[in-house]
């Protein structure tokens, strides 16, 4: 299987090029998860693959408790749905919290102090009371709890990976918390063997073709896990070979169909490129740099036919939007009335007018 053909099977699988869904929940869900550590952009991956998206919409759907913003999988934010949250942070959470205890142990955030903040914290958000990180914060020092230093961060992500907290309802521009109990108060949960085959089900039928290599990188799980968990559902993919690694995807979602005049604006840190170990399907080598920086900051991107193309930033105001795009390489004059189109798709997700150049 080609390069090509990889990243024009990715933007089907992943329901970027066509999609059926009209939930935002229901995208979340297919996805497994979704990076989401730039809150804006995550709305947008959600928006490029559902029908008939609109900011507003995936805003509800996330103040309404039907995708909550977190930290698993790997440690950073990620949106999952409500109904996955409990067994995919059951099945993830020990391992980013393994990862913490250095850092932790170096802010002085002993077991004592972590457990006296979380008593604090499920007093304080008990009752569908949700509160900023500003407003914890100073519960926190009221107690004698101190939160600079990025102790704030490591206390609140601690109590995230506890299944303690969880995102709440948005105030203002002010992101804010609540108890995971409250928000989402029906908990499924599965056995680790369970929730190891469903996890790898989630991840290579939205993101193959994908290597093992690959699903260990999105799931932060080890390489025993991550290859136990491809073991107990491998019957129900088949596997193509890429250079000297096997990938792996749905047999429904192997049909290739070239992809012409295919455009799409993609979001920072977009599952696309972030979802995979080895991006080279999409991203050619010698444009690395200027789609991902060299601390790991991934900007957003044009693709083009399935290959990463340029990118581009975009300026809000109140009522309209400016889009500036950047391109790699010379583009075909074909291709710019579908750039106008997406930057147009992009305005009426976010209901605001295009400001022309």
């Amino acid at each position: 299987m080609t390069f090509s053909e990889i990243s024009n099977l990715r933007l089907q699988n992943q329901k970027i090029e066509t999609t059926t869904f009209t939930k935002a929940s229901d995208v979340v869900s297919w996805m497994g998860a979704m990076q989401a550590q730039d809150f804006a952009m995550s709305k947008w991956a959600i928006g490029q693959r559902m029908i008939g998206s609109t900011d507003e919409i995936i805003e509800t759907a996330l103040n309404d408790g039907l995708i909550i913003r977190t930290h698993l999988l790997r440690p950073t934010w990620h949106l999952v749905s409500a109904e996955d949250i409990y067994w995919m942070l059951e099945l993830t959470a020990p391992r980013i919290k393994s990862s913490m205890k250095s850092r932790d142990k170096e802010l002085e955030l002993t077991r004592e102090v972590l457990s006296k903040s979380f008593g604090l914290l499920e007093k304080e958000l008990s009752k569908g009371i949700n509160l900023s990180r500003d407003l914890l914060s100073g519960i926190l020092n009221a107690s004698g709890i101190k939160t600079d230093e990025n102790r704030l961060s490591h206390i609140l992500m601690n109590a995230e990976l506890e299944g303690l907290i969880c995102s709440g309802r948005r105030t203002g521009n002010k992101i804010t918390f609540g108890l995971l109990s409250e928000r989402v108060p029906v908990r499924k949960v599965f056995s680790k063997d369970e929730a190891l085959a469903k996890l790898a089900t989630r991840y290579f039928t939205s993101h193959g073709p994908a290597s093992l290599k690959d699903f260990v990188w999105w799931s932060g799980l080890s390489v025993t896990d991550a290859t136990k968990a491809l073991n107990l559902v491998a019957s129900e993919f088949i596997s193509v070979n890429v250079g000297l690694e096997k990938h792996w995807l749905k047999a429904e979602g192997s049909n290739f169909n070239v992809l012409s005049n295919s455009v799409h604006l993609l979001p920072a840190f977009d599952e696309f490129l972030i979802s995979y170990r080895d991006r080279n399907a999409s991203l050619e080598l010698a444009h690395n740099r200027k789609a991902i920086s060299n601390n790991g900051i991934f900007y957003p991107v044009i693709v083009i036919n399935g290959q990463v193309a340029g990118t581009w930033k975009r300026m809000t105001q109140k009522t309209s939007v400016k889009i500036e795009t950047h391109f790699f390489v010379e583009i075909n004059k074909e291709i710019a009335p579908l750039i106008e189109k997406e930057t147009e798709d992009y305005s009426r997700f976010l209901k605001k007018h295009i400001l022309k150049k």
